[in-house]
């Protein structure tokens, strides 16, 4: 597999039949998630990775004492670090010393574990009520009143309306007790976290019909001596007339409270409140968003940095324009160095012994974490050592990496832009004809309220390397450009975004980057949505795939978990748009080839919506296979079900659209009337 020499003739050959490297099996059995890191008393990392091989199994690792060592599985085999809480989950672990404690999968009870000893058995600290009826997130120690204080999502009473609250769990006893409730009476809770002394304690709230993006809350309550929690006082986003949205708040070593808010200026900024006088103050101001919507709990956009000078200082990282930057902020001075290292998009940094870990990607670099050490005045990083990857790749690959080009495109709405990556067909072996354009895969990402990133993603390579152009689409209401963008979607989701990837895909074709006869487009979630829509409403693309897509928002809105039941109310409105934007009830207006992708235990999204869609174009007669997956919720964790995913768009695209052969072994599933 080495790369073509300069003297090397490129073989030519059509767009699409390329061979790879970047097999299904690569990339399916490479698809490691994180779900969380943070650095023992030692400084050592410990983080959760999921194990596709392992059928999506959730493990919490710790970083090996002896460089070169392997790194220690810290839960037994028969445990899964996973909550479902909110169903996307998040936070599902936290450390205090020797002990963690954290959500069990299967049971979502919490079990507390000794790091040290391998052979400990994790012991269970909440109720076993009988199955998965109660799960818990984003905990934190109390270690004044030796209890875990986090947030409980009770389904006992209904599994469709749970009770959101923060609960405190007893550590000190053997039996078994029902976790008491602290804080309660809204419908979400995020954030729970006690100052050094365990005097206060903020937390993060919001009730519907919004999400926490749109419109939040953050607290502080004072802690009694009998350990509840009194005196509340709504710190930011009580006040109508200011929109905002704070989260990630943070006490520093000096017990002031700092947080994230997007007021004035419409972007998330680090503030601080004045306890004295109750105010709010902005620490920094940039057109940058220094968090990310909070799909996840857990997530730690910055981190106070120890320093032998005693300056008020605060690693964190922005977004803007696409590209990720980490600095250290000075608070006294409201200034910001920036750090030199090869990350161009960063998401979560925790402290570790005179160094920063940093979980962080590139054109180049996958998801990985990264230990950053910085000079003594903690304003330069001096290395930079990446500690874990979620997949690895040699040297050899490097020449087929396609890199991701940053494009900026007119939408519909006449002087607005959106925003997209594009990776062109890259491939050392390999060239097509000077008439022939690429084919075109376009995604849509999820959320919708969410971003994709220009970083080393091998399932886009997967594409690349065979000769597909790939754009990876940031419509309005993207996050990581502001509110105002991300308001973009408000009232109108299923027209800006289905826009925004049709006009995507005509600015490369009038770019002469890709053919206008061979354009297709893929999403998983709400990019499933947009790909059905744009498939139901315009005549831009020749095929699409939807993973897990929405096709009926009505059904949407009456089945899905209570985090997203009035979600789609703001981004939908009336009535008769619910109906209108519904693919489900346009069928007649298919006029292209559809393959659909379903994981049958799915709760966001029920299975329903697929199959009325596959019956409905069977009976239309347009070429349509549906792929149902036991066992699967909403995404696919299985290495197996990650690769046939992959595979199989691939063919149906190759043989529908693609007019050539693909270089792979691969037998395509039978497809309803083609075969």
């Amino acid at each position: 597999m080495s790369s073509a020499s300069a003297k090397e003739t490129k073989l030519t050959a059509p767009y699409g039949s390329w061979k790879s490297p970047f097999t299904a099996d690569l990339v399916s059995g490479s698809d490691t998630r994180l779900g969380g890191f943070t650095a023992d008393p030692r400084g050592l990392l410990i983080w959760l990775e999921s194990r596709p091989t392992e059928s999506g199994r959730t493990v919490l690792v710790r970083q090996a004492e002896k460089e070169g060592d392997k790194p220690v599985d810290i839960t037994p085999k028969d445990f899964g670090v996973r909550t479902v809480a909110q169903e996307y989950g998040g936070g599902a672990f936290s450390i205090s010393g020797d002990t963690v404690i954290f959500s069990n999968y299967k049971d979502q009870r919490l079990y507390k574990k000794s790091m040290s000893s391998e052979d400990s058995v994790p012991v269970p600290l909440t109720p076993d009520y009988d199955g998965p009826l109660v799960c818990y997130a984003d905990g934190v120690f109390d270690s004044r009143y030796n209890r875990y204080l986090t947030v409980r999502e009770d389904r006992r009473e209904s599994s469709t309306n749970p009770t959101t609250t923060i609960v405190s769990v007893d550590l000190s006893i053997n039996n078994i007790e029902e976790p008491k409730i602290l804080v309660g009476g809204n419908d979400f809770y995020a954030f729970p976290r006690i100052d050094r002394k365990g005097e206060r304690v903020a937390w993060i709230e919001w009730g519907h019909p919004n999400m926490p993006w749109d419109r939040s809350e953050l607290w502080v309550g004072y802690i009694s001596e009998n350990g509840d929690i009194q005196n509340r006082t709504c710190i930011a986003g009580g006040d109508p007339s200011i929109v905002e949205s704070p989260t990630e708040p943070k006490w520093s070593p000096e017990g002031e409270l700092f947080f994230i808010t997007d007021r004035k200026n419409g972007f998330w900024n680090i503030h601080k409140w004045v306890e004295s006088t109750n105010a709010v103050l902005p620490v920094y101001s940039l057109n940058a968003e220094f968090a990310r919507p909070l799909w996840v709990f857990g997530m730690n956009s910055y981190e106070f940095v120890l320093n032998p000078g005693q300056k008020n200082l605060i690693a964190c990282s922005y977004r803007k324009k696409g590209r990720s930057y980490l600095g250290i902020l000075d608070v006294t001075q409201s200034s910001i160095s920036l750090l030199d290292i090869p990350f161009t998009d960063i998401k979560n940094i925790t402290s570790g012994l005179d160094c920063l870990y940093v979980e962080g990607a590139s054109a180049v670099h996958p998801l990985s974490l990264a230990k950053v050490i910085l000079d003594d005045q903690k304003s330069k990083a001096v290395d930079f050592n990446i500690i874990w990857s979620s997949s690895s790749i040699d040297s050899d690959y490097r020449p087929y990496l396609s890199s991701p080009e940053l494009i900026e495109f007119p939408t519909e709405v006449p002087g607005e832009s959106a925003y997209a990556y594009f990776y062109p067909p890259t491939n050392p072996h390999y060239q097509a004809s000077q008439e022939e354009k690429p084919p075109l895969l376009l995604k849509s990402h999820g959320g919708p309220t969410a971003e994709t990133r220009g970083i080393l993603n091998l399932s886009i390579q997967f594409w690349t390397s065979r000769g597909w152009a790939f754009v990876d689409v940031n419509y309005g209401g993207s996050t990581g450009y502001g509110r105002e963008y991300r308001d973009r979607l408000v009232g109108h989701w299923g027209i800006v975004d289905v826009n925004d990837c049709c006009s995507c895909a005509k600015y490369l074709v009038d770019s002469g980057k890709v053919d206008g006869e061979r354009l297709c487009i893929t999403g998983g979630s709400a990019g499933g949505y947009t790909t059905l829509a744009a498939l139901a409403f315009r005549e831009t693309f020749k095929a699409g795939a939807s993973l897990y897509g929405v096709a009926d928002l009505k059904s949407l809105r009456a089945d899905t978990h209570k985090f997203e039941s009035r979600y789609i109310d703001n981004l939908v409105g009336s009535e008769n748009a619910y109906f209108e934007r519904s693919p489900i009830n346009f069928v007649h207006k298919f006029s292209c080839p559809i393959i659909l992708f379903q994981g049958l235990e799915d709760k966001v999204v029920l299975p329903n919506q697929a199959r009325k869609i596959y019956h409905a174009l069977k009976d239309k007669g347009l070429p349509v296979a549906l792929v149902e997956y036991e066992g699967e919720q909403h995404g696919f964790r299985k290495a197996e079900n990650i690769k046939f995913t992959l595979e199989q768009q691939m063919m149906f695209f190759a043989r529908l659209v693609g007019h050539f052969q693909v270089a792979d072994d691969i037998t395509s599933i039978k497809i309803d009337n083609l075969d």
